[in-house]
């Protein structure tokens, strides 16, 4: 790399792996797996930062207490792990405290070079006093709100493009004026109860590469119209991705790796900061997903070559 570049500040966890029996559509081992995969292909391009787990206080202002407590006590009932969908383990417990912590550094580390990538979150389906499909905590609701109170911005978007629409993100957020959550996605899948946020944009099913980028182009318009945010937390879900073992739509590997390149360069060329995570993505084929989620990091990285930040 280019000595007058700045690394990529990546953050990432090696607890963030977790047991998973193969037979569940979770992948436990996919944060390794593209922390792997990114090492490998980038060794001297990434300033990688380790989160520590989230102080009480902080996970407080997104969660209750009741249900922080049952998380740390091991005491979640049969109804709540129901719900999460995912094997209760020592390891689940310990590194949902850390991810969301992981998301927030991202966000203070964008603050201060323009751009910064989340090796993990996107829990966005887990709710104030509830978990939900795969998620403990709420990472960007989390992030979102104690860049507010802390006072390090006043305004905040949450820019979704899971398939899954963000609900448990709305939820949290619905109640603070100075979060705005946008959320793409397939109108037929999960969640099936959709929620109302500032802007949702519900897609067709099979929808491709041309109508989806061009819809996302529309949104970008849109924001642009109503709000300068002080930082985008980027959800850059790779379940939109046509062989998705839980996705609906029909993008390729190219269209994702376009949909990335014109959210950075929206964003990014009107000087605002931009948080990526990683969101979904679903595969039994434990390389093709990495391959997949380390899109968004090539195109940082692409997009940091290109502009010669320093």
């Amino acid at each position: 790399m280019n000595p007058n570049i700045e690394p990529l500040s990546i953050i990432y966890h090696s607890h963030y792996d977790f047991p998973v029996p193969k037979i569940h559509s979770f992948v436990g081992s996919k944060f390794s797996d593209l922390f792997n995969n990114l090492q490998k292909r980038y060794p001297s391009s990434l300033n990688v930062l380790t989160p520590s787990s989230a102080n009480l206080n902080n996970l407080s202002q997104s969660h209750h207490i009741d249900y922080i407590n049952k998380i740390e006590q091991d005491k979640l009932t049969k109804d709540y792990l129901r719900l999460i969908n995912l094997p209760w383990s020592e390891r689940l417990r310990e590194r949902s405290f850390l991810e969301i912590e992981g998301t927030f550094l991202t966000a203070k580390h964008a603050l201060k070079t323009g751009l910064a990538c989340h090796v993990g979150g996107g829990t966005h389906h887990a709710h104030f006093d509830h978990g939900f499909g795969f998620c403990v905590f709420n990472d960007l609701a989390y992030t979102a709100i104690n860049l507010i109170n802390q006072k390090l911005v006043k305004k905040v978007l949450i820019l979704d493009l899971d398939v899954h629409q963000g609900d448990g993100t709305i939820d949290i957020c619905n109640k603070y004026s100075s979060i705005y959550t946008c959320s793409i996605h397939s109108e037929s899948n999960f969640p099936y109860e959709k929620k109302q946020g500032w802007i949702d944009v519900s897609l067709a099913l099979a929808i491709e590469d041309d109508e989806y980028l061009e819809t996302l182009n529309q949104t970008l318009t849109s924001i642009q119209e109503q709000i300068t945010p002080d930082i985008v937390l980027y959800d850059a879900g790779v379940d939109v991705f046509s062989n998705d073992k839980l996705g609906n739509l029909k993008l390729s590997f190219e269209g994702i790796k376009k949909r990335d390149q014109l959210v950075l360069d929206h964003f990014r060329n009107k000087n605002i900061p931009v948080a990526t995570v990683i969101g979904g993505g679903y595969s039994k084929d434990h390389g093709e997903l990495a391959d997949r989620h380390s899109i968004i990091f090539d195109v940082a990285l692409e997009y940091l070559k290109k502009n010669n930040f320093n």
